[in-house]
């Protein structure tokens, strides 16, 4: 499009600078031209009133001598001969006698080297003298060649002009374009934050703005879809969880055994679901200023839910920090999926009787949220999160590290696994509160001078306050 901007601009301009400049080329040779004759006429009037007056030769010389140029010879005088006095010829004249003769009005006559001017002169009713002035091709065309060009330099730089300026006009109309074609190969690739300024002409203005809705709204489908995925994790894994513990508590038998298996076969094609559900997807951004949810009132909700089946395999339940608001920038679906994955594992991983927490701390720009429980421990936390990103081993599909380590990273945060203070598993989930401060996902740590000290403070305080009633 740039190129074909500049293309027409030229061929325009260049058309528009030759029908003006050659006709005006052509008019500035005649204007030399007729101001060359026109000096010629006034040299050769300046001896008029002499030939009005006289006829004789010595008075016509000294009249002629004072009438030349300043160039030498290039004025003559014809007197025909007439009633017995005999022609008078003075000066070089360039053209015969017997052109001469007949002369009834002023005329050009070349000759070699330029041109003459005859101007014809009355000097009695039956003689007319002509006076001839010699014109030099170098005076008719004086001035033609340094107005041609600078008529041709105006041309050019007029050319030059114009392509610049189209050029100037294609870049701001292409660099539109091309932002909006990167955006789209950007958007088309996965990244999701792409998109395109909104200036330029008004079509590609309009066309950036439809763009910009369009990227908008696919991140706002695909953040329902992995809210979706999120709620059907928390949905189909709940209850399984639920099956699987009602159908260990069975007894012996075949039909027991079979339900168990049964139980088995539908948790694991379940994982198999949600895994593939889940790396089907591209990563959405996180909800904008604004959104998020109340983790102590989710907590709260899944609590009441899971005590249920506390109560019923005799395990004690302690839950910190839900008695006030806590906001954090997390859809509440996906912290109802990460709580009862971990949740589900504490159930799962240990035995019957088992105590566990949920404590929750509120700093000016963090939120930590402990699971922790009093089971036989994780041996290799570091193989425990390596399932989490996906490496899945020891029966163990790692799905439920995996949400909530995504949880955390969407914030800034992190996810730690270490020892609980009731000799169990202990997993600490740090929700970056102020974004402005946080680290997004796979970043190096920032600010750990001050963070650190601050992150140690909110530990140490749950440490101080956690204990079984």
């Amino acid at each position: 499009m740039r190129w074909a901007l500049v293309k027409v601009c030229l061929a325009v301009t260049a058309m528009v600078v030759v029908a003006f400049a050659v006709p005006l080329g052509l008019v500035i040779k005649e204007m030399a031209r007729d101001r060359a004759f026109s000096n010629a006429e006034r040299t050769a009037a300046a001896i008029g009133p002499t030939l009005s007056i006289t006829t004789d030769r010595d008075q016509l010389a000294r009249a002629l001598a004072t009438a030349q140029t300043a160039d030498g010879d290039r004025m003559s005088v014809y007197v025909p001969a007439a009633g017995g006095n005999p022609e008078i010829r003075l000066g070089k004249l360039r053209v015969g006698a017997d052109e001469l003769d007949g002369i009834v009005r002023a005329k050009t006559v070349d000759v070699p080297g330029g041109s003459v001017w005859l101007q014809p002169m009355a000097v009695s009713s039956t003689k007319i003298a002509v006076v001839e002035v010699y014109v030099p091709e170098a005076e008719v065309t004086n001035g033609v060649t340094t107005a041609w060009v600078v008529l041709a330099g105006v041309g050019i730089a007029l050319v030059i002009g114009s392509v610049a300026v189209a050029d100037r006009l294609g870049v701001r109309m292409v660099q539109p374009a091309q932002r909006l074609v990167g955006a789209a190969h950007e958007l088309g690739e996965g990244r999701l934050g792409a998109r395109v300024p909104e200036d330029g002409p008004t079509e590609l203005r309009l066309a950036a703005v439809a763009f910009n809705s369009m990227a908008d709204q696919v991140v706002q489908l695909l953040a329902n879809e992995r809210e979706l995925a999120a709620d059907l994790s928390h949905r189909l894994r709940t209850p399984l969880t639920v099956l699987r513990l009602n159908a260990a508590s069975l007894g012996d038998g075949p039909a027991a055994e079979q339900t168990r298996v049964a139980v088995e076969q539908l948790e694991r094609e379940v994982d198999t679901i949600i895994r593939t559900a889940r790396d089907a997807k591209p990563q959405t951004a996180v909800a904008g200023p604004g959104a998020g949810c109340d983790a102590a009132e989710v907590i709260r909700d899944r609590m009441a839910f899971w005590s249920a089946l506390a109560e019923d395999e005799g395990r004690k339940v302690r839950v910190a920090g839900i008695d006030r608001p806590v906001r954090i920038p997390v859809a509440r679906g996906e912290l109802v999926a990460a709580l009862d994955a971990l949740l589900g594992n504490v159930f799962r991983h240990t035995p019957e009787g088992t105590a566990f927490a949920v404590d929750v701390h509120s700093g000016e720009d963090a939120v930590i949220v402990l699971v922790s429980d009093a089971g036989p421990g994780i041996l290799d936390p570091e193989a425990a999160m390596a399932r989490g990103k996906g490496s899945g081993s020891d029966g163990s599909t790692g799905l439920g590290l995996d949400i909530v380590r995504r949880l955390a990273e969407s914030t800034g945060g992190d996810v730690r696994i270490g020892s609980s203070v009731l000799g169990g598993t202990e997993v600490r989930i740090w929700v970056q509160v102020d974004q402005r401060g946080g680290r997004g996902p796979g970043e190096g740590r920032r600010g750990r001078g001050h963070r650190g000290r601050e992150r140690k403070g909110l530990v140490s305080t749950f440490n101080r306050s956690r204990s079984l009633p």
